[in-house]
């Protein structure tokens, strides 16, 4: 089944809030302005249902997951900020047309009552949960959102980690963002998984966006430093956002080809394959490392 798990669409309810609003994240008509981001100009297009309807359908997909943006914010404002917010956006994402589904979002400022308001959402029809990679940096950040992720292990739904908001840093190019902060969420949020996370949730299905910042490539000086050969997780995967062939080939060989399977000392394939090119690549990933690479948009 062809699926997107990175989307992003905005309903007018949720647009009109944010436009309400005169501090970050907020829009000025069409321009978002972030805490630790310059102004972006959104393209409308980008949230035109029946353009976006139109463009899922014409590029063959039975479903694409539909997730909050986390650079915004929302998960992390007070709760009466967040409230209408994650009910506007929860709700319209609910009734857009197939092939979209939704990732609920939680607000993290009210841990007390965000359980229940997962359990909520995953009833009313969400496909998972959506959390931002900067809630999960650490062994605190995985032992406080313990409770969330308790509740997709009950109904068996999976966790999708997102870059979060990114800090302000003066005088960098608009670029730096995206290629700084969310790469190095990403990357931590990656080995704090591995390090605190899946024991504490050893069925929880986890997939990361932007190639999790391309943290397993890292294997061989994670190695080097003690922490020894990393096994296959069959219940970890891996979102492209807009990454592509070279960063793809390099992944499917660190988590799916030059990894020893758990309980064998049977590689995937050789790890010297000479110059894997986007036809090995693909074809790795459909035959030696299946579905665990996920297309995505750009987050």
């Amino acid at each position: 089944m062809p699926t997107d798990v990175h989307q992003h669409i905005w309903p007018p309810a949720f647009v009109e809030l944010l436009r309400a609003r005169t501090a970050p994240p907020y829009l000025d008509g069409w321009t978002l302005h972030l805490t630790g981001e310059p102004p972006y100009e959104v393209d409308p297009a980008d949230h035109d249902v029946a353009a976006r309807t139109a463009l899922a359908h014409a590029d063959g997909l039975d479903l694409a997951l539909v997730s909050l943006s986390s650079p915004l914010g929302i998960e992390h404002l007070p709760p009466a900020e967040a409230a209408p917010l994650l009910a506007a956006f929860h709700d319209g994402a609910l009734a857009l047309p197939a092939p979209f589904g939704v990732w609920a979002s939680p607000c993290l400022s009210e841990p007390d009552t965000a359980p229940d308001a997962v359990e909520r959402e995953l009833r009313r029809g969400c496909a998972g949960l959506q959390l931002p990679a900067t809630a999960l940096l650490d062994a605190a950040g995985w032992d406080f959102c313990a409770p969330l992720l308790d509740v997709l292990t009950r109904h068996d739904r999976p966790l999708f980690v997102h870059p979060g908001t990114a800090p302000p840093t003066p005088d960098t190019p608009p670029w730096w963002p995206a290629l700084v902060p969310y790469v190095h969420q990403m990357h931590a949020s990656w080995f704090a998984f591995r390090a605190f996370g899946r024991a504490r949730h050893p069925r929880l299905r986890v997939c990361f966006a932007a190639l999790a910042g391309l943290a397993p490539l890292h294997g061989e000086r994670f190695a080097a430093r003690g922490g020894g050969r990393g096994e296959v997780d069959f219940d970890a995967f891996y979102e492209t956002s807009s990454y592509g062939t070279r960063a793809v080939d390099a992944l499917v060989r660190a988590v799916g080809i030059d990894v020893v399977v758990s309980g064998s000392d049977r590689p995937y394939a050789s790890p010297t394959v000479p110059d894997l090119g986007a036809a090995a690549a693909v074809h790795a990933l459909r035959t030696v490392n299946p579905a665990r690479l996920l297309k995505g948009a750009t987050p």
